[in-house]
């Protein structure tokens, strides 16, 4: 491996996915071409350049320039929303929110306009198809950061759906 592209970060994502869907992980690494030692390779290569070059100037020097960039306002403050497609997920893009070239406030998988996933039902989530954004917006969702930045959790009535990037893992019974 020379570089990172956008091969390369899809292997970096599913670094943090094997923590929970070990499985769906090792179906997609032939679909990239890849192993775990290059998974490895890309998450360390990764790291290096996040920990170098802070803000949002490392996705670009990954990723290229993004398939589409549009501006926000969160109250008096500049947004820049950034998205990239990703050849792992082609209905879904790598979005990024920062504060106008200043730090990244977000960043994860979401759903691409046109994407042809069914949205989604309470009955009918989809593993590694459905985005928090698809989710969220159900009857009775509530949004729960556990903490970590890679990972957020919906709770329905009933049901927890736990989320790695923004991309859909599990959905497991909910305790009462």
């Amino acid at each position: 491996m020379h570089g990172l592209g956008r091969r390369e970060f899809c292997l970096v994502l599913l670094r943090r996915m094997a923590d929970s869907r070990p499985d769906l992980v090792l179906d997609a690494l032939p679909r990239l071409s890849a192993d775990r030692a290059q998974a490895r390779e890309a998450h360390r290569r990764w790291q290096a350049l996040r920990h170098s070059s802070p803000g949002v100037s490392w996705h670009s020097a990954v990723l290229g320039p993004p398939e589409e960039c549009e501006e926000r306002r969160y109250g008096d403050v500049p947004l820049a929303v950034r998205r990239w497609p990703l050849p792992l997920w082609p209905h879904l893009r790598w979005e990024v929110v920062s504060v106008d070239r200043g730090p990244v406030l977000t960043e994860q998988l979401v759903r691409a306009a046109g994407s042809p996933v069914p949205a989604a039902t309470p009955d009918g989530l989809r593993v590694w198809e459905h985005v928090v954004g698809d989710v969220a917006v159900l009857p009775g969702a509530q949004g729960v950061d556990p903490g970590v930045t890679s990972r957020w959790e919906v709770h329905l009535p009933g049901l927890r759906a736990q989320f790695v990037w923004g991309l859909l893992q599990q959905v497991q019974p909910r305790p009462r």
